[in-house]
């Protein structure tokens, strides 16, 4: 791969971000129900729950991009809409890179989520989850302004807009 090829593309713009998101939220759901289901014959066919059980569907979750963008640079939606994420030296990301990436991405809801567990700022769910997708949100509001979001920014990748290369090419 050459990082001159890459150097031509601009960046994404924020709604075809958005829109390869929602595509590969229709894949995180169906993997995470998959994980989940793996899991139920171990505990009796009863719900499965607990602080474990989460950081094993983040884990899911951190795997499936990670495969993906340290493959080939997109995941399932990204191919769709022509994205691709690059390091700032025009390679695709390391594994450690897309989990700090990731990790960048969750780390202020996850501690608002903490914090409101441990302390009880408040009661009402719908609040509770409308300010972590406020704060998850944050990040890519910042992407208005800037050429890349805070996670971009704190792993040194961004991601681009192929669409202007060959087929070849990208």
């Amino acid at each position: 791969m050459s990082k001159l090829k890459y150097d031509q593309c601009p960046s994404a713009k924020l709604w075809k971000q958005f829109a390869s998101m929602f595509y590969d939220s229709l894949l995180i759901v169906a993997i995470l129900f998959s994980g989940t289901a793996v899991l139920l014959p171990f505990n009796q066919g009863e719900a499965v729950s607990g602080p474990l059980f989460h950081l094993y569907l983040i884990l899911l979750v951190f795997i499936f991009y990670s495969g993906f963008w340290s493959k080939s640079g997109q995941t399932l939606g990204m191919k769709v809409w022509k994205l691709k994420i690059i390091t700032e030296y025009g390679f695709y990301p390391s594994w450690s890179i897309c989990f700090l990436r990731l990790f960048s991405t969750i780390v202020l809801p996850l501690t608002f989520l903490v914090l409101n567990h441990l302390f009880s700022f408040f009661e009402d769910s719908y609040l509770i989850a409308g300010i972590t997708l406020f704060i998850f949100l944050a990040g890519y509001l910042n992407r208005l302004f800037q050429p890349c979001t805070w996670h971009d920014r704190i792993s040194q990748t961004r991601i681009i807009d192929v669409s202007s290369l060959s087929v070849e090419e990208q």
